[in-house]
């Protein structure tokens, strides 16, 4: 059995080799399939006539010197060559362009040249989209992470460098990125319309959106059917016309889909990336908030708001009038109301609701614990963080029980909520609620035998 096994092993990988060697069968009619990376049409040649007077340089250049090929390529793809922008629209910087950029060096033969695009270069043609984004949460990325107590320990490659935390954030940089969606040189609304355009930095500890979508039966069905799918429609129209049925009209929706609802570039969440909401009118549910925004550093312990409230107000994190709430709320049913009933939507938006709250619950017992070590002496209190818990810290702590609360915090309590929001009922209880309760163990559990050794070294005292 094992030798006819190895036999038809041996034939089959025979045969895939063939394959490779000789090229895939003929189809019906005798001609070939076109090979994959080769296209079956002529490629475009620059059309110099439609190049802008004052961009010829700079291709002339970079043809003649081989620079930056595929940013020429992409360029000829793209709506902006078509009508007529060219590389000195974007790269010779507005004269009200962030500092960041303008005072950038150049390794241009033409020192006016900058790298960075401004977003008020994108202003005379994308001027209501440069607003809406402006008064979003992503103009206010790069501001929300260098607020960070902790930003400032990392190696510079993390942060300033873009290799780690600033890759992602580099879309609130500088007043704002729009290559971070509509990437460079094709900067197509189709592009960035498809959910992978926003994976690269929503997925993963903190934040796994991708995740928990794609494995959505929102997301199901897009990778089953997205392929046929027009992108070129806009998000506004997408939910038109139900009476006309059509493979290529999307039947699910993306992220821009809820988030850009027809097209706004704000990108706001009813409850912000924290999932904090002021004032609470569950009294207690307030008990346990209250103790998180003391965790966060935005309350003293005597429920004072401190210079970090500043920071979160800036941020766009969180939602501190019910109004502002509301407001995002109603549009995120509207949302819904594409597809679904609105008494389905908002009854599967309030269950949501109610995960943050019972996750705050376990929260809450957990800051209490660790501050009580805190308060007894039994953790030493640090002198440079503030009188609490610091859960801004993340892994910049001194004992094995401040880790597990950050992880707490940060991955666990945002998979739960997040994971109910997302429609992604194994997120939201395996990777979020029992990783939770499982964190609120280990807790309960260090504490205890910290305290027991505590009495045992001072004697039963």
């Amino acid at each position: 059995m094992r030798a006819a096994g190895m036999f038809k092993f041996s034939s089959l990988l025979f045969f895939a080799l063939t394959l490779l060697c000789v090229g895939a069968p003929r189809a019906a009619g005798g001609s070939m399939p076109p090979r994959v990376g080769r296209s079956p049409v002529a490629p475009n040649q620059i059309a110099w006539n439609k190049v802008p007077e004052a961009s010829q340089a700079c291709l002339k250049c970079h043809v003649a010197k081989a620079i930056t090929g595929s940013a020429l390529r992409d360029w000829q793809l793209s709506k902006h060559y078509t009508n007529g922008a060219g590389c000195a629209d974007c790269h010779l910087p507005a004269p009200d362009a962030a500092a960041a950029i303008t005072g950038a060096s150049s390794a241009c033969e033409d020192k006016r040249v900058r790298r960075g695009v401004s977003p008020k270069n994108c202003v005379p043609c994308h001027a209501e989209q440069f607003q809406q984004f402006s008064g979003g949460k992503h103009a206010a990325a790069w501001v929300a992470m260098t607020a960070m107590p902790t930003t400032a320990e990392q190696p510079r490659a993390l942060i300033e460098g873009e290799k780690g935390c600033g890759g992602c954030h580099r879309i609130g940089r500088d007043e704002g990125k729009c290559d971070s969606c509509h990437t460079r040189h094709l900067f197509a609304t189709a592009e960035a319309r498809r959910p992978e355009a926003c994976m690269t930095c929503h997925m993963g500890f903190d934040h796994p959106q991708w995740e928990m979508y794609s494995t959505s039966k929102h997301g199901s069905i897009y990778a089953t059917q997205g392929a046929r799918w027009d992108w070129n429609i806009k998000l506004a129209d997408w939910f038109n016309q139900p009476d006309k049925a059509s493979l290529q009209r999307p039947r699910a929706p993306v992220c821009a889909t809820c988030h850009m609802p027809k097209g706004d570039h704000t990108v706001r969440t009813a409850w912000g990336f924290l999932a904090l909401r002021l004032p609470e009118k569950d009294a207690e549910w307030m008990q346990y908030r209250q103790k998180i925004l003391i965790g966060l550093g935005v309350l003293t312990p005597e429920g004072q708001p401190t210079a970090r409230l500043d920071v979160v107000k800036v941020g766009k994190v969180a939602r501190l009038t019910a109004e502002e709430w509301q407001t995002e709320r109603d549009r995120m049913v509207a949302v819904c109301a594409n597809c679904h009933a609105r008494a389905f939507a908002q009854q599967n938006l309030e269950a949501a609701d109610s995960i943050i709250k019972e996750s705050d619950k376990l929260m809450a017992e957990a800051l209490d614990i660790v501050e009580g070590l805190y308060r007894d002496g039994i953790l030493e209190r640090p002198q440079d963080r503030p009188p609490h818990p610091d859960l801004l810290r993340f892994y910049e702590v001194k004992y094995p029980i401040e880790q597990t609360l950050y992880t707490m915090f940060l991955e666990h309590r945002m998979r739960s909520f997040q994971g109910a929001f997302h429609m992604n009922p194994d997120y939201q209880h395996w990777y979020g609620w029992a990783e939770m309760k499982r964190d609120l163990y280990e807790i309960r559990q260090a504490a205890s035998e910290l305290r027991a050794a505590r009495t045992k070294s001072s004697g039963g005292r």
